[in-house]
């Protein structure tokens, strides 16, 4: 009982801004249970979010695959991999998921397998090198993908039936901040090598398979109640059947549009650092990138899930604003030979990671409130298909860079910011 009554009193201390508490749109059940599945929901977020800090495909595995003497062909599959394999599967993959009415469990299983895959690229990382390594890590990298689909498309439906929808992002935020201060060390021992760097990227690899798997047990404790699952005996006919809400639902079309064009947040930081460095910068890319991220993530996270509690239209509007106005600066000075020297390229890209970490918690709060428990899991399919199909189609940046050069691929995703304001600003307030 005393610890139960700790635990009410933190949950009032982070999230409650007035007296007494009231769920508006969880049953009375799920809202007795709301405080403890509150600090599960933010311990199993801190312990992925960490993982995927000690992960990360276009830093840490890429470096990893060139230091195993990996062919660049396959150097270059890691990203797409790695996020084609995260949002294609869920159209199809959220019909069969429906059918449970605990969708927990998918989770937890999602990331057990997310820990195993990584702890295999840990092991093919000391074990391996040239061709083979690089194979083997693509094949671990697409298991870890197809995994965390599961979890994408579970996570949102478990998260709407267990915290009330004035405490969501606040939940997500506090996550991101807390597993911001592991990946802040792991990239400052980065950046000033306080370790053998290989034993250091190979020793994080095991250590994210095993906060992976801690996530899986921890959220397996979760007090889910039972949900719908009718529609979804047959996951093809459910896929097609999917997309009759862009059709029914045009807020929905104008979600997908306002993500798509920022997904600009996520495709830029190549680029931003292939024209710092031809302007002289050198930066170490693995080090600065991370440490650059999780900074951003320490100091916006919880901010920004603050305000999408209150408004997760507006924190879209305003992560689109700050991403234009950072990525035509980054272009502007390019252009003007500028960039070399100071403090100028670890500003912008630290301006433009807050801007990616309120992408982030918007469009997540956002699809979680615009949906209800019967539309919630084939919206998140049905966005995340889109999104991936776009992410892919993100490769012709790279052409664009190598004809025109990366300062015009930086005006153009300045451009794809400043519609997105224009886009999420269309959006319903749907927190009222």
């Amino acid at each position: 009982m005393a610890s139960r009554t700790t635990t009410e009193q933190a949950f009032q201390a982070i999230v409650i801004d007035d007296e007494g508490r009231v769920c508006a749109d969880i049953p009375e059940s799920a809202c007795q249970q709301e405080p403890g599945n509150f600090f599960k929901h933010v311990g199993a977020l801190a312990l992925t979010k960490s993982a995927d800090g000690l992960v990360d495909p276009k830093l840490v595995l890429s470096w990893l695959m060139t230091a195993l003497g990996a062919p660049v062909a396959l150097i270059g599959l890691l990203v797409p991999v790695r996020e084609a394999g995260a949002l294609l599967p869920q159209l199809v993959t959220a019909g069969y998921l429906r059918t449970l009415p605990r969708r927990k469990w998918a989770w937890a299983a999602g990331s057990v397998v997310q820990g195993l895959a990584a702890a295999g690229i840990g092991i093919i990382a000391i074990s391996l090198t040239g061709a083979a390594a690089g194979w083997a890590i693509v094949l671990a990298l697409a298991v870890l993908a197809l995994a965390r689909s599961v979890c994408s498309v579970c996570y949102k439906d478990v998260l709407g039936k267990t915290i009330d929808r004035s405490r969501r992002g606040t939940a997500t935020g506090l996550a991101g901040s807390i597993a911001s201060v592991t990946v802040i060390v792991y990239a400052l021992a980065l950046s000033f090598q306080l370790v053998d760097r290989m034993l250091l990227v190979t020793g994080g690899l095991f250590l994210a398979g095993a906060a992976w798997l801690l996530s899986g047990l921890l959220f397996a404790t979760l007090k889910e109640r039972k949900g719908a699952t009718d529609g979804g005996k047959n996951a093809l006919k459910e896929a097609g059947r999917n997309f009759t809400y862009l059709r029914d639902d045009p807020q929905l079309v104008r979600f997908i549009l306002t993500r798509g064009l920022l997904t600009a947040t996520a495709l830029a930081p190549p680029f931003m650092i292939a024209v710092g460095s031809q302007a002289g910068e050198g930066y170490d890319r693995l080090g600065f990138l991370v440490l650059a991220s999780a900074l951003a993530s320490l100091l916006s996270s919880f901010v920004w899930g603050r305000l999408s509690d209150r408004s997760s239209r507006k924190v879209l509007v305003f992560s689109a604003l700050v991403a234009a106005i950072i990525l035509a600066a980054t272009s502007w000075l390019a252009f003007a030979g500028a960039l070399a020297g100071g403090y100028i390229m670890p500003v912008l890209l630290f301006g433009l990671m807050i801007a990616y970490q309120g992408v982030r918690l918007g469009r997540a709060t956002h699809l979680v409130d615009m949906a209800d428990t019967d539309t919630r899991a084939a919206y998140t399919a049905l966005s995340n298909t889109v999104i991936g199909i776009l992410l892919l189609a993100g490769g012709l940046f790279s052409l664009v860079a190598s004809w025109f050069g990366g300062a015009v691929v930086l005006a153009l995703m300045a451009g794809m910011s400043g519609l997105a304001i224009v886009a999420a600003w269309g959006l319903d307030e749907v927190q009222q």
